[in-house]
């Protein structure tokens, strides 16, 4: 199949160009917000929509703080201390959701102090709607020909633009499904048929394990970064990152489960 001819640019005015990368972070964290907001109306009901509309700039700051820093630290940390001043030029591309992810903690962090809210309780809501953003960014990377798979001979194999003349898996979408649509819909049935939330930890936990699971998963099929390559025994170094996800997650689950509900 031949890559669909998409612009990534969604709109542009004059020299203001606005991408749709741009506009899945925008989309992920708007839609992500009112769903946290929905949420609420659940027990315990430790959070109030008014806290979660001053905590989505917190969130923003966390995410694209976090997301640009962890690509620098995690994956070409000796190019950038070669060129610091392209550090802050996140138009050109370069973010790591594992540092968007502790920028996130960390702002939820500070903010659940700030708030005197129970830090984990407010895990639990802001892992609940990770996967929207989730799933728009792996739309955003399909769309920009960018994160694709290795050679595949199967009949959805898609011939990307900067990819070579060889069909390729799309595993942006893979992970569209596995770390956005499937997660999301596993934390809103934990939390509606088993009232998740009076239990700290398990969303925040479940996120973490299943995100981890579903990019070890993939990166079987996604082509490696190649100023990293492949690691020992055929692995990525975005399966390494991914291992403490899921160990931790499923101490937080389990964690969760010793402890009584609280209403």
């Amino acid at each position: 199949m031949e890559f669909p001819n998409i612009d990534p640019i969604a709109l542009q005015i004059g020299p203001i160009a606005i991408r749709w990368y741009a506009l899945a972070y925008i989309t992920g964290l708007l839609l992500g917000w009112r769903y946290c907001v929905y949420l609420t109306k659940f027990p315990p009901k430790a959070v109030t929509p008014v806290q979660l509309d001053d905590f989505l700039v917190w969130a923003t700051l966390g995410i694209v703080l976090g997301g640009r820093l962890g690509y620098v630290i995690f994956y070409q940390p000796l190019y950038f201390l070669e060129h610091p001043l392209e550090i802050p030029q996140m138009w050109k591309g370069g973010m790591s959701f594992h540092g968007g992810l502790l920028g996130l903690i960390a702002g939820a962090f500070f903010f659940a102090r700030r708030q005197k809210i129970e830090i984990l309780r407010l895990f639990d809501l802001i892992s609940a709607v990770g996967p929207i953003g989730l799933f728009f960014g792996r739309i955003a990377n399909f769309i920009n020909g960018e994160l694709w798979g290795r050679a595949t001979d199967l009949p959805w194999g898609i011939i990307f633009p900067r990819g070579g003349p060889i069909p390729r898996h799309p595993s942006q979408l893979y992970e569209a499904m596995l770390e956005g649509l499937l997660i999301v819909s596993i934390c809103y049935l934990l939390i509606v048929k088993c009232q998740a939330l009076t239990r700290p930890g398990m969303i925040f936990g479940t996120f973490l394990s299943g995100y981890g699971l579903s990019r070890i998963i993939v990166e079987t099929v996604r082509e490696p970064d190649a100023h990293i390559g492949l690691l020992i025994g055929g692995t990525t170094w975005g399966q390494w990152l991914s291992v403490p996800m899921v160990l931790f997650g499923l101490y937080m689950v389990h964690r969760s489960r010793q402890n009584p509900a609280v209403k």
